[in-house]
């Protein structure tokens, strides 16, 4: 699937080159501040509803790019799922786990706790994981060779103490 940006895994850099004594980790303040910083000023200049498209859009990218990269997409399905578990692990990003998985109809709940965007964010009564559900969409389409529609249904920010998304195959196949 070719992306339509001009972001490549490439753009990342040489982490352990250019970071020789901090080494590859960070705090996730960090990664937050980075994230609810640049969403602030997008509503800003934008509004709500387009600020979490563009967030939603980067996650887009970024799953693309992290499928084709990092993951082997020659598994068969539940060892590809059981691959994206550990690197999410790995990574520190989050605890995924399949709750429904219907793959002749594309239709799927993906549950991820301790998430990187949200865990232990105070209840706003909306959902925040706009760019995770990206995320995951470019990484299904990217796999499966298909267009999804992946939508966060329960997360920390409403209540929930963890992230469920639904996804499902788009009709604008």
């Amino acid at each position: 699937m070719e992306s339509l940006f001009d972001f490549k895994w490439s753009d990342l850099g040489d982490i352990e080159l250019g970071r020789p004594n901090l080494g590859n980790s960070t705090n996730v303040v960090n990664y937050r501040l980075l994230q609810y910083s640049l969403m602030s000023v997008l509503k800003k200049y934008y509004g709500n509803k387009k600020a979490k498209q563009l967030l939603r859009e980067g996650g887009i990218v970024a799953g693309i790019e992290f499928c084709k990269n990092i993951l082997n997409i020659d598994l068969c399905f539940n060892e590809f799922i059981a691959q994206l578990t550990d690197v999410l692990i790995k990574l520190r990003i989050g605890n995924l786990r399949v709750e429904k998985s219907d793959l002749s109809n594309y239709e799927f709940t993906f549950v991820i706790s301790e998430d990187l965007d949200c865990s232990g964010l105070p209840i706003k009564g909306n959902t925040v994981c706009d760019y995770d559900e990206g995320f995951l969409k470019g990484i299904l389409d990217s796999y499966l060779n298909k267009n999804f529609i992946v939508e966060e249904v329960d997360c920390w920010s409403t209540g929930g103490r963890v992230c469920r998304f639904e996804a499902r195959i788009s009709n604008e196949n």
